[in-house]
C-alpha cells in the first residue's frame, strides 16, 4: 500500500498571486509604443498602438480600458502572444 498525503497536507491553502513583471516577458514579444485610436464599444474596445514596428491593434475589455485610464496619447507596451495582443500602460 502506498501511504497517502499527510493530512496537514490535505488542508485548503490559497495560491499565492505572483506579480508578473513587465521585464518577465520575452522581449522579442513586446512592443513600446503610442495609443493611436480608441474605439469604445460597450463591452469590447479596439486600441491602435503605433510601434516602430507599424500599428499593433488590440482588442480588450472595456472597463480594461478605462481602469487603465488608456487615452489618445498614452504610451503603452504591446504583448504578444499567438492568440492575442494585450497591453499595458506605462
Amino acid at each position: 500500500m502506498v501511504p497517502g498525503p499527510a493530512p496537514e497536507d490535505l488542508i485548503h491553502r490559497p495560491l499565492e498571486k505572483e506579480a508578473m513583471t513587465i521585464k518577465a516577458i520575452n522581449v522579442r514579444n513586446q512592443f513600446k509604443g503610442t495609443i493611436k485610436d480608441i474605439v469604445l464599444g460597450d463591452v469590447l474596445s479596439e486600441i491602435d498602438v503605433q510601434t516602430a514596428a507599424g500599428i499593433v491593434t488590440s482588442v480588450i475589455t472595456t472597463r480594461s480600458v478605462r481602469e487603465l485610464e488608456l487615452q489618445v496619447g498614452s504610451e503603452v507596451i504591446a504583448f504578444v502572444k499567438s492568440t492575442e495582443v494585450s497591453i499595458a500602460k506605462l
